[in-house]
Order: C-alpha cells, then structure tokens, then sequence
C-alpha cells in the first residue's frame, strides 16, 4: 500500500483476536487489495466502495470500525436524513394541496428553532414527520374527492379521514389543529374546520397486564427451572421484578454489576438496584453462559452473533428470549410498573427507574383501563 491507513495494525489486531485466522488472513489481503485499488483508507469511504465491490468484507470493516469509533456519523447527518424524509412526504401529497403542506413543514421547523434558542422542550424530528404523515395521509384521502384546495375542506370531511383510523383519532386530530390553525393564520383558508372536533381520550395507562397467578407461575419457571435458556429467566425476572427495558438489559455490562452487593445499576438509572437471589442467580447463569462462548464481549447478553465483537444484542434477540412464554418483555414490565406506581411516591420511581415524572404518572392506576393478558 503507498500509504498505510493510521487504523491498520488495530484492524489486524482485532482479526487476530475476533476471527478464525484463515479467515482473518483472507480480509486482511482482501482489504489491502482494496485500499490500493481505491487509493483511500478514510472508513467511511472503504467501506461504501467494499460494499459495491467487495460485500464480503462489510461485516468485519464495520464491526471494527464501530469498537474503535471510526465511524461516528460526520456533523449533521441526522438534520439531512429527517430533512429526506420530510421531503418525500411532501412530494407525496398530492400536487394541488402540496405548497400548504411544505409551508407547514417550514412552520414546525421553525417552532423547533425557536423553542431551542429559548431554552424549552422542542419538537422531535420524529414528531414533525408523524405531523406530516397525517397532513399527507388526509390530502390523499381528499384529492380523489375533488378537493383542490384546503380552503374547500369542511368539518365533515375531516370526520369521514378520522373513521378510517379510530384508533389513532387523537393523534391525527392533533396534527389536522395544528396544519389548519397554521393555514388559518396565513390566510391560506378562512376558518378552522377542526373547532367543531373532539377526541375522548382515556388517561393514564391502558395496555395489557398480568394477573397475579400468571405472574407467580413465570416467576417460578424463571427461579427454579435451570433448564431453561439463561437469557430468558433473566430477561423475565428483571422485567417482571425490576420494570427493566429492553435498552436497559442490552446494554447492561460487567462494569454495572456489583458482585459484593448482588446489585446492578441498570444504563439510564442513577442509582444500584439490589437483585433477589433468583435474579442474581439468573444473572450469573449469563456470565456463564457467556464465559462457554468464549468471547470477550463485556456485555452481559451475549448471542453467538455478538461473541466475535464488542456490541451489544439486538432487541429483536431480547424480544424473541421470551417466545417460550408467548410475552413481551413491555407486558412484564408494565405490570411491575403499574404496581410500583400505586404503592410508592412518584418521586422516588423518577430517581430510581430514570423516568420523568410525567412517564410515572402515566402508570398511575385508574379503574377499568388495564385488561389481563
């Protein structure tokens, strides 16, 4: 190579250490082939040559390039990629109603900038796409009518978009107030068709729950069954007794446990959480089990995907652990914080769970809104 890329000795390091060495010697000469053919050693630039023109060296340049971070996304990124959804949206929408909708999107961009530079809670980019989406989805529903302009759109219209999603009423409602309060403002239409509309809709948390006797039989499949997967009786215990996410189990490490005090500190969380013995025993059972994959992965999680680098599980690995019981690891951990909500202050949850107090008193009980699973 006429010049040797400043990541290169690391890079055959970490094939020494993470891969079979024939297999290592092969991506070593495969990607120096590379380097000299493209004449770059930039990773972000490798790596977008290897994968039109040599795919078999994606996985290892990449899994090397994000353990020695290489590949943090360069300033702005993710402004380009939002504003590229934003504007497919936008070209969806139907010709005639399309100048409103980009002055809208404008808007919320605007009122983004704002709130920063006063210091408040702005919207997500996320947000201002799920405005968009339902901006979009209503001038497709509208153009086959014959509507040309928004001026055209009446309060009855509106309420026939609504019924095709009931279930989503509040959210679209949400979007349709503040696209036609905009329109109203900038004179685009003369009045606000959505004054006459409402949306009932129900407080606190209503999703599924586990009785109490489902609850005591998983807990004993997960205590005293050693037969079955370790990653399933930990993931359970730990959401079903400690209300623990999937981000939180997937990103649990060496380094957050306390073997002295049998306690974890849980990513996100302030403080220790100290662990029953079942879930302290579960939790040994992965270290175990991580130590016969022979991988140093500091993760707790390990799957023979994530044994020959240093990243963590996928959620969809989580998810999938407790198939055999046919649950979500959301259901358990919304019914441990359904309890939690009713029996301690919500102050004490905010610190303990690093939840916002809004996100704790969502769990607040209120009759009749939970149904058993």
């Amino acid at each position: 190579m006429p010049a040797v890329p400043p990541w290169w000795s690391d890079f055959a390091a970490h094939l020494a250490d993470h891969r079979h060495p024939i297999y290592a010697a092969d991506v070593v000469a495969t990607t120096a082939r590379l380097i000299i053919a493209t004449t770059t050693g930039d990773p972000h630039t490798l790596l977008a040559h290897a994968r039109n023109n040599a795919p078999e060296l994606v996985g290892a340049l990449t899994d090397f390039f994000r353990i020695h971070g290489h590949l943090d996304p360069p300033p702005g990124l993710a402004d380009r990629r939002a504003a590229a959804r934003r504007t497919r949206r936008i070209e969806a929408t139907p010709a005639p109603l399309r100048p409103q909708v980009d002055g809208f999107a404008d808007f919320l961009l605007l009122q983004r900038e704002r709130a920063q530079q006063l210091g408040l809670h702005p919207n997500q980019l996320k947000t201002i796409e799920i405005r968009l989406d339902t901006i979009r989805d209503l001038a497709l529903h509208l153009h086959p009518e014959g509507h040309t302009s928004w001026a055209s759109v009446t309060t009855a219209d509106l309420e026939s978009f609504l019924a095709l999603a009931p279930d989503r009423r509040a959210s679209h409602l949400a979007g349709m107030r503040q696209f036609f309060a905009h329109a109203h403002h900038s004179k685009a239409i003369l009045h606000n068709p959505t004054d006459p509309i409402t949306a009932v809709q129900q407080r606190g948390f209503h999703g599924p729950t586990l009785p109490p006797a489902r609850q005591r039989t998983l807990y004993e499949r997960w205590a005293a069954n050693q037969n079955i997967h370790p990653h399933e009786a930990f993931i359970g215990l730990t959401a079903l007794l400690h209300a623990a996410t999937i981000t939180e189990l997937r990103q649990l490490t060496d380094a957050d446990t306390d073997s002295d005090r049998h306690s974890v500190r849980f990513p996100g969380r302030s403080v220790h959480l100290p662990l029953d013995s079942a879930t302290w025993t579960a939790l040994q059972r992965c270290q175990e089990h991580r130590r016969r994959l022979g991988t140093d992965n500091p993760h707790l999680l390990v799957t023979r995907l994530t044994r020959t680098h240093h990243g963590p599980a996928g959620a969809a690995h989580i998810r999938d652990s407790l198939a055999p019981v046919g649950l979500l690891p959301r259901i358990l951990r919304s019914t441990r914080l359904l309890a939690l909500a009713d029996e301690l202050d919500a102050k004490i949850l905010t610190v303990s769970l690093g939840m916002s107090y809004a996100g704790v008193a969502h769990y607040r009980p209120y009759p009749k809104l939970t149904r058993p699973v």
